[in-house]
């Protein structure tokens, strides 16, 4: 294995975390201010509270981790990608900024206060659609090199069927798989009516998600003819991932193992994602840019390397601690503890 693909699968990793963390914390808030809104409040709000607390902080470590190692590996992105994503970018700083001001005013100031907990929800949402966007700009077609700069074609990106079915999927994920977390969370902590109203939720989603992801495939095959006879080529990665996704959906409509069901899910994406990345190789953006000739020197590569695997060494048992001594802590979890702890 090159340092190439080392340096871009430890990337892709970091990404991939920062999927499901933040696809939890996203929806979290989404379903928070969507129960306020409907007067569900006293379902939902005590049980998304204990989980969002020890949690909110923590989820862009992975994203800090995935820029820096971008440009770290691959210092070309930073010309390619520097311009042509400065609004998108721009959006998305600007709305984790608003998200993580009113989580502080809805938590430490006013508690219920439906304004904040409607914007930290919306924000929450446009976030990774505004990311997405990247993903859709990857696919090649959006940029065009004038006097030897890259510029983004706007009207050709938000008119493109692909750009919406990719930003429909980070919508209908996020809920998705935020309400399955919940589930599963609301169960542990004995809340039986919190329980069957995200179990309700997590089936909702779970169609549109499935349905969407299918759509993109469908779009690629137009937009990016190389990339999806890849994607072809390891259908049954694909067919893997919609296994687990069956499976998921069978355990949540029989109402059983909503552990199992929440595991079922990371596998389900964790081999969707990998695959299309896999599938996306050797490029970064096409037809310009791949992981070969924009890849740094190799002794700022095995040092990167090293750091990154050792940062993740770190997070995984931070966050699993995390997990042990709050979310899933007996008391914690049944609201017997600070919420603030």
């Amino acid at each position: 294995m090159t340092l190439e693909i080392i340096g871009v699968t430890v990337l892709w990793t970091f990404l991939f975390g920062y999927l499901i963390v933040a696809s939890i914390d996203f929806g979290a808030g989404f379903f928070n201010a969507y129960s306020l809104l409907t007067g569900r409040q006293h379902i939902l709000t005590n049980v998304i509270q204990r989980y969002l607390s020890p949690v909110w902080e923590v989820t862009n470590v992975f994203l800090v981790f995935f820029f820096v190692g971008i440009i770290g590996f691959f210092p070309k992105t930073a010309f390619y990608y520097g311009t042509t994503l400065l609004v998108p970018a721009s959006i998305a700083i600007i709305l984790l900024a608003i998200r993580g001001s009113y989580y502080a005013f809805e938590t430490y100031g006013s508690r219920g206060h439906k304004g904040y907990s409607f914007m930290y929800g919306l924000a929450g949402l446009f976030i990774p659609a505004a990311l997405s966007i990247v993903l859709t700009i990857s696919e090649g077609g959006f940029i065009e090199m004038v006097n030897g700069s890259p510029s983004l074609d706007y009207y050709a990106l938000f008119t493109s069927p692909l750009t919406w079915a990719i930003v429909v999927l980070s919508l209908s994920a996020v809920l998705y798989i935020s309400a399955v977390f919940l589930t599963w969370y609301a169960n542990r902590a004995g809340d039986l009516e919190a329980t069957n109203l995200m179990r309700k939720y997590a089936l909702i989603w779970a169609l549109p998600t499935i349905i969407t992801a299918a759509g993109i495939m469908v779009e690629l095959r137009t937009h990016n003819q190389a990339h999806y006879n890849n994607m072809i080529d390891i259908w049954w990665a694909f067919g893997l991932s919609f296994l687990l996704f069956l499976g998921t959906v069978w355990l949540l409509m029989k109402r059983r193992r909503y552990g199992l069901s929440f595991g079922l899910l990371v596998g389900q994406f964790f081999v969707a994602f990998f695959a299309y990345g896999f599938a996306h190789r050797p490029y970064l953006l096409y037809p310009y840019l791949t992981i070969y000739d924009s890849f740094t020197n190799e002794a700022m590569a095995i040092a990167l390397i090293i750091a990154f695997i050792a940062g993740l060494a770190l997070l995984i048992p931070s966050l699993y601690l995390l997990l042990r001594l709050f979310l899933f802590n007996k008391d914690y979890v049944r609201g017997k503890k600070d919420n603030h702890a």
